[in-house]
């Protein structure tokens, strides 16, 4: 008995992902991020996004997606009379687990998207006034956070407006959450 719920289950689940569409695709685009650092104006960093995305499902789907990124952010201050600004730039692996809904047809489809990411530094660069310099190496190589956004598909071709808000603390010691825009364009290979 058990063979044959077993085989059917196979059956099943073989029937709905034969039906569920699947594409895969390289994606490419510009973000726009800052920093909230603890008394300090946040002013953006335009960065970049670079990499690729699968998508499984039809109205309903699933995406995730490994890109590069660089983010970072600028601030200024002038505390008790004592000015610091900054800049902080940062590598990143990307890896978003988004969830979807589509609305429209095979040529033109809109969409709506959200999910959790996780981001690995893989680099940072820094620019910092004497007064906080030491602070440098208190950042955290790896940050969760959310996205959200949405998107249209015309044809083969897809693009993408997301925000991205950071959940962990990019820095326990100054720095806050990374939130950013993203603005990204893609093509679906297959």
């Amino acid at each position: 008995m058990k063979k044959y719920l077993l085989s059917a289950l196979i059956l099943i689940a073989a029937s709905i992902s034969a039906k569920a569409q699947f594409s895969l695709g390289v994606k490419g685009g510009v973000n726009f991020s800052k920093i909230k650092f603890d008394g300090a104006s946040d002013k953006n960093l335009t960065g970049y996004q670079a990499g690729l995305f699968a998508r499984v499902g039809n109205d309903l789907y699933f995406q995730p997606e490994l890109y590069l990124s660089g983010t970072g952010g600028k601030f200024e201050s002038n505390q008790n009379n004592t000015a610091f600004e900054g800049k902080v730039r940062f590598t990143n692996l990307n890896v978003p687990l988004l969830i979807g809904k589509s609305f429209g047809e095979k040529d033109l489809n809109f969409r709506i998207m959200a999910g959790p990411i996780y981001t690995y530094t893989l680099d940072q660069s820094t620019s910092l006034g004497n007064n906080i310099s030491n602070a440098a190496d208190n950042f955290n190589k790896s940050n969760f956070g959310f996205q959200a956004g949405a998107g249209v598909d015309i044809g083969s071709i897809t693009a993408d407006l997301r925000y991205e808000g950071g959940l962990t603390k990019v820095s326990d010691s100054f720095a806050k959450r990374q939130n950013l825009w993203a603005l990204s364009v893609g093509f679906k290979i297959f």
